[in-house]
């Protein structure tokens, strides 16, 4: 493209106002690697390393075969929609119904929508810190204004009602809660989720809950906070299929929450993308309705392979990390060396740890902090330890 090419192009000022998914140009830049043939260890994208469980790919297979191939209402079928409340209520004693359900194209796909019809120019959106990459984007292209309550890591990242409080302003219209938390992997309590919510609910905010990993919580008590039934008109919950039952690549999310807001998002969704794929409604049908055995052996080896990398971290002096108690990452912190063979930032590091060791992070700068590299362990037991030895290996040679 010529300079004159470039001068004439005038792209919105919204798009602008966002850049691209940090996690996705790892991803990209590992896909280049390997195309050199070159060996890469892939802690980068947050993709379970299982298979979609057979039950689930089955029907989407017969449903293809049903020539069930048309479109369907916006909002995803009846069945579905039925589907997704039934699992929700009986899993978290909530009380959503088929109109208070829009099935979307993967979670990011709820959460953008939600986002786009509460949020306005000006209006402001409080955000804990470290957050996931797309979270401050997708306000900013709303128009809304991103405001950060940085977390302690010290106090293993927690969130608690009196840190949203202090926030707040006649300004705020959401507050977005991630857990567990990509990337620290961090859960909110139940006595502060049930606090926040309240909060929320006595301000007239909504709280817009990431509960993506919601089954991926290792603590032993998964709740959710629409759970608090008497605060449902201030809550939306954004769900998605994708880690819970590895299905990333079906793009199968959902949102829950009052009619009229489930009924603006079903509109908009009607001028984007409308209905997610059908065949992908059915399939996603066979997950939330059938055995949740497989959610149940995923979730244990994932604590497996927490353990595993922690262990392999105590290997590697001056890297010190958080125990997460959610979710499939680790957020170490890499402040010991920061300043040491040429590292200026955390971003610096993780491109040095892919040029020279070959193993792929996520900078804590896209998730909002300097001092941290973000890697997935969902991944074979013996890719852990290879990349754990490949990064003690570079680790040792800053001086």
């Amino acid at each position: 493209m010529t300079t004159a090419t470039t001068e004439a192009l005038r792209l919105t000022e919204r798009i602008n106002r966002i850049e691209p998914s940090a996690t996705m140009a790892v991803v990209a830049e590992a896909d280049k690697l390997r195309s050199q043939g070159i060996d890469v260890v892939d802690f980068g994208a947050g993709e379970p390393h299982f298979s979609t469980p057979q039950h689930i790919k089955d029907a989407a297979i017969a449903a293809i075969q049903g020539n069930f191939t048309k479109y369907t209402a916006v909002a995803g079928t009846a069945e579905l929609r039925d589907a997704i409340a039934h699992r929700h209520n009986v899993d978290f004693d909530s009380d959503y119904r088929r109109e208070e359900v829009i099935a979307s194209v993967g979670g990011k796909h709820a959460l953008f929508n939600a986002i786009q019809v509460l949020v306005d120019h000006g209006d402001e959106v409080i955000l804990p810190v470290p957050y996931w990459v797309s979270f401050k984007d997708i306000i900013q292209y709303a128009g809304g204004k991103p405001v950060f309550v940085e977390s302690d890591e010290a106090e293993n990242f927690r969130v608690t009602a009196k840190m949203i409080e202090a926030a707040i302003t006649p300004k705020t219209k959401a507050i977005i809660l991630n857990t567990p938390s990509n990337p620290s992997g961090a859960v909110v309590s139940p006595q502060d989720l049930e606090a926040i919510v309240r909060l929320a609910h006595k301000h007239e905010i909504y709280v817009l809950l990431d509960e993506c990993y919601v089954y991926l919580n290792f603590t032993g008590e998964i709740v959710s906070g629409g759970s608090f039934t008497d605060c449902k008109e201030h809550v939306v919950v954004l769900g998605s299929l994708s880690k819970t039952y590895a299905m990333t690549g079906w793009r199968a999310g959902f949102a829950l929450g009052p009619k009229p807001i489930i009924a603006a998002m079903s509109k908009l969704q009607s001028q984007s993308t409308s209905n997610t794929a059908s065949m992908v409604q059915r399939a996603s049908i066979a997950a939330v309705s059938g055995s949740q055995q497989c959610v149940a052996e995923m979730r244990a080896d994932y604590i497996k392979l927490r353990d595993r990398v922690l262990d392999g971290f105590k290997t590697i002096p001056g890297l010190t990390c958080t125990v997460p108690q959610g979710a499939f990452y680790v957020y170490p912190n890499v402040k010991n060396f920061i300043g040491k063979g040429g590292v200026k930032s955390a971003s610096d590091l993780a491109a040095k740890l892919l040029s020279e060791a070959h193993v792929v992070v996520v900078p804590g700068e896209a998730f909002g902090t300097t001092e941290h590299i973000r890697l997935s362990y969902a991944v074979a037991h013996d890719v852990v330890d290879e990349g754990v030895k490949r990064m003690r290996e570079y680790f040792a040679t800053l001086s």
